[in-house]
């Protein structure tokens, strides 16, 4: 497991982004039309060429249409958490959505983070493979992909075991469903 690094809100106020415009997954990476078994929220990104911890434990459901990117992913309720050291809090609106193509969401909604003592949204992630970069606007800062390979639960982040539980707005956020 290693060290729990305090990955995206550390500096989401540091430097400009720019990539360019990314290839969409390949057609052997979505179902093929005899597949009844509809992939969950946490496959999808990864089709997409991202880590499954981008979104939280918990997703009910999902809408994504295929030809413009457009997507939506479904909580019971907010779900929020601190990071390790306590000084961040991330918080999930019930109703996330914006854009995806490969190795880019962007026109994110419903993401936020609390850097000192303002809420940041999240409007823009985008991997080179090898990092994440976070923009909250005309700021942004990077982490390894690697820290993103465990999806944080609500409540409680990556360190459930010893962290107790935060509030939440939900009574249901802490669920642990991934089955969407």
């Amino acid at each position: 497991m290693g060290q729990r690094p305090a990955f995206f809100p550390l500096a989401l106020a540091l430097a400009l982004l720019g990539f360019a415009e990314a290839t969409p997954p390949h057609a052997s990476e979505a179902p093929s039309p005899g597949n009844t078994t509809r992939p969950t929220a946490y496959e999808v990104l990864e089709s997409y060429g991202f880590p499954i911890g981008l979104l939280p434990q918990g997703v009910l459901d999902y809408e994504l249409d295929e030809s413009t990117g457009q997507f939506s992913a479904y909580y019971n309720g907010t779900c929020a958490f601190a990071l390790e050291d306590s000084s961040y809090r991330l918080s999930y609106r019930p109703t996330i959505s914006g854009r995806i193509s490969y190795r880019r969401l962007q026109n994110l909604e419903g993401v936020s983070v609390k850097v000192l003592f303002f809420w940041l949204s999240i409007t823009r992630v985008e991997s080179d493979g090898q990092e994440l970069s976070f923009s909250v606007g005309i700021a942004s800062t990077s982490f390894p992909v690697s820290n993103f390979y465990e999806s944080p639960q609500c409540g409680c982040g990556l360190d459930c075991v010893s962290n107790q539980a935060l509030p939440s707005s939900s009574s249901s956020s802490s669920s642990s469903s991934s089955s969407v």
